[in-house]
């Protein structure tokens, strides 16, 4: 086998001159001047934009802890005192606390479903080529193009005969079957980013194939898991459009359904106080989920690339 050297360069005789031409180009870099104006505007870009993402919330959190006159007489103000009231009232008179343990009974269920069925199914087509692999996740990947207004006549139909209307552990099948498409198609390219040099070597140990996954593969695939957890707690906990077409009966609402039905029960009375302590208690799980696991979520984002 003939391997090609790369011949010594000849040093320059002296007294010889070396031409422009022969010494190599060194990359031009940007101008300070340049590269200080463009880090000033994306700058002052995140911090204009991170400002318009806090002061909402913050202006919320403020809001709760007010009385409804000191809410239109200063809503820019901050609280003369903290009107804890505001949340019990909401809590129990508003029936926040029924909604709120039907809110996590449903996403907790799905979440789990959605996250065992979608990391098996995205394992395989993953893993294994078989006829019609590329036919099943297709389907996946359909599925999350395929608007849900349209489905909710036939799915309102499809509910009711199999008996699971207004129930919660049919609206759990439901959330599951909405989320499963995007969490396929997420952890299918994670799963192939895994070396499959350690689920070679279970398979010589003797381990089988269920054995492998669950306690091999994944672990491995933990970052992954909580990046698509994460994205799904956040559709579910926010979901609105089924629960109100599949659960219509009142003790068994979630918390969004409970917002809008405390919102449109008010009447003239206009229980603001209430409302907006209602509204921080809909929105803490979910900012606590994000700042709990914030780092996974950018590890899972980021392991396709840097695998």
């Amino acid at each position: 086998m003939k391997t090609t050297e790369t011949p010594a360069p000849v040093p320059a005789e002296s007294g010889a001159t070396v031409s422009k031409a022969d010494t190599p180009a060194r990359p031009q870099k940007k101008p300070k001047k340049e590269r200080g104006v463009l880090n000033v505007f994306s700058h002052g870009f995140l911090i204009l934009w991170a400002f318009m993402v806090v002061m909402p919330l913050l202006w919320a959190v403020m809001t709760s802890f007010k009385d409804d006159s000191a809410i239109f007489s200063s809503p820019w103000s901050l609280p003369d005192k903290l009107h804890f009231d505001n949340w019990a009232r909401a809590w129990t008179d508003a029936n926040m606390s029924d909604y709120f343990l039907n809110t996590i009974l449903v996403v907790g269920g799905s979440l789990i479903g959605t996250l065992v069925l979608g990391s098996m199914a995205a394992y395989v087509l993953a893993r294994f080529d078989f006829p019609g692999n590329r036919f099943i996740y297709f389907l996946f990947i359909g599925g999350m193009s395929f608007p849900i207004m349209l489905a909710l006549v036939p799915l309102f139909y499809v509910v009711n005969n199999m008996g699971l209307l207004n129930t919660i552990h049919g609206l759990i099948l439901v959330y599951i079957a909405y989320s499963l498409p995007f969490t396929v198609f997420f952890l299918h390219a994670f799963f192939r980013t895994l070396p499959t040099s350690v689920a070679e070597a279970a398979f010589v140990d003797g381990a089988s194939h269920s054995r492998t996954f669950f306690q091999i593969m994944l672990p491995m695939a933990k970052p992954g898991l909580i990046s698509v957890g994460i994205f799904n707690f956040l559709g579910q906990w926010n979901q609105y459009m089924l629960p109100t077409v599949l659960n219509t009966d009142p003790d068994k609402r979630v918390l969004t359904q409970g917002l809008v039905q405390l919102a449109a029960s008010q009447g003239y009375k206009g229980d603001w106080s209430g409302l907006f302590a209602g509204l921080v208690m809909a929105m803490l799980p979910v900012l606590a989920a994000y700042i709990i696991f914030q780092r996974q979520v950018v590890q899972g984002l980021t392991a396709g690339a840097l695998k």
